[in-house]
């Protein structure tokens, strides 16, 4: 995926939770094909949640037999990728030869550090008979000191991450630890990426010991401290209350955010940094075909002008 700068929507809830900072309303955009996808971070009041820097929702959408999504390679530095599927598959390869088919429920995380490049397609499979997609990509800003690490992937099967279930609640932990039980993913900072599916009626609470965090309502709606939200939105609160979460009918959500970075960061298109001049060196290596790379692809995103 990749991000330009656009105008934010306009907040249409109001704000009568104590614990919540800020409710943001993520702003749609069609890619093409009937493909939607709605934007929650960076926002105009908040560039991050923990290192969350990025957070993208795409679908749900049907394509049709022959059809399906093509984002061709483009480059990435100074932060990793989270790509995680309800529905449908994607086939990651990037310029490390990683080759991965994703599928609903796996983590897959591609740390950019100091550069990669990578594709996002419809495997043939399901492009020959038609898929339905439904998912969310990620961006983690990467720490000081780790900006620049080597790039790398991680991959776990939805069989491998640990879940946690009880009467019509069941979360799977994604990275770092919720309810208890701990994600076998490396981090280089401190996050938290959990799914959480409520039947109607349950509770379920939001652990106050992380320093930032945020609730990204997928589809359903929850109550907390008797207001209704209903989804998509983004709901970020401030660190230290006790939250609890009643889903108003059956509800699924992401649980995210983890320790604040050191600064804030710049941002263009694909690239994240604190440095300006880095983020200019970026743009310049892949103008001039520096980035490594992707094998079996024979295509790229142009640099935006």
């Amino acid at each position: 995926m990749s991000w330009m700068p656009s105008n934010d929507p306009i907040l249409g809830d109001p704000q009568t939770c104590d614990a919540l900072d800020l409710i943001i309303v993520p702003r749609t955009r069609d890619l093409g094909d009937g493909f939607a996808v709605r934007r929650a971070l960076p926002h105009g009041k908040r560039q991050m949640v923990g290192p969350f820097i990025f957070f993208d929702h795409f679908g749900p959408v049907q394509f049709v037999a022959g059809k399906g999504m093509d984002v061709r390679p483009h480059p990435h530095i100074g932060l990793a990728t989270v790509t995680y599927l309800f529905d449908g598959s994607i086939m990651h390869r990037d310029s490390e030869g990683n080759i991965q088919e994703i599928q609903p429920g796996a983590m897959n995380l591609m740390t950019a550090g100091r550069g990669i490049a990578h594709s996002e397609r419809t495997p043939d499979v399901q492009r020959a008979s038609g898929q339905q997609m439904l998912g969310l990509q990620s961006w983690i800003a990467l720490p000081a000191g780790k900006e620049e690490i080597a790039p790398s992937f991680q991959h776990f099967g939805a069989d491998v991450l640990p879940t946690v279930q009880d009467t019509g609640f069941k979360a799977r932990i994604i990275a770092g630890s919720s309810f208890g039980a701990k994600s076998p993913v490396e981090m280089v900072s401190e996050w938290f990426y959990t799914e959480v599916a409520l039947d109607e009626g349950m509770r379920v609470p939001l652990d106050a010991d992380h320093e930032e965090r945020a609730i990204y309502i997928v589809d359903g709606e929850i109550e907390i401290a008797n207001e209704k939200y209903e989804g998509p939105k983004l709901l970020i609160f401030r660190p230290g209350d006790r939250i609890t979460v009643k889903a108003v009918r059956p509800t699924r959500m992401m649980f995210l955010g983890g320790t604040a970075l050191e600064g804030p960061r710049h941002v263009w298109w694909n690239f994240v940094s604190s440095s300006k001049e880095r983020i200019e060196e970026a743009r310049a290596d892949w103008k001039a075909g520096r980035f490594a790379h992707v094998p079996n692809e024979h295509e790229f995103i142009p640099l935006p002008e």
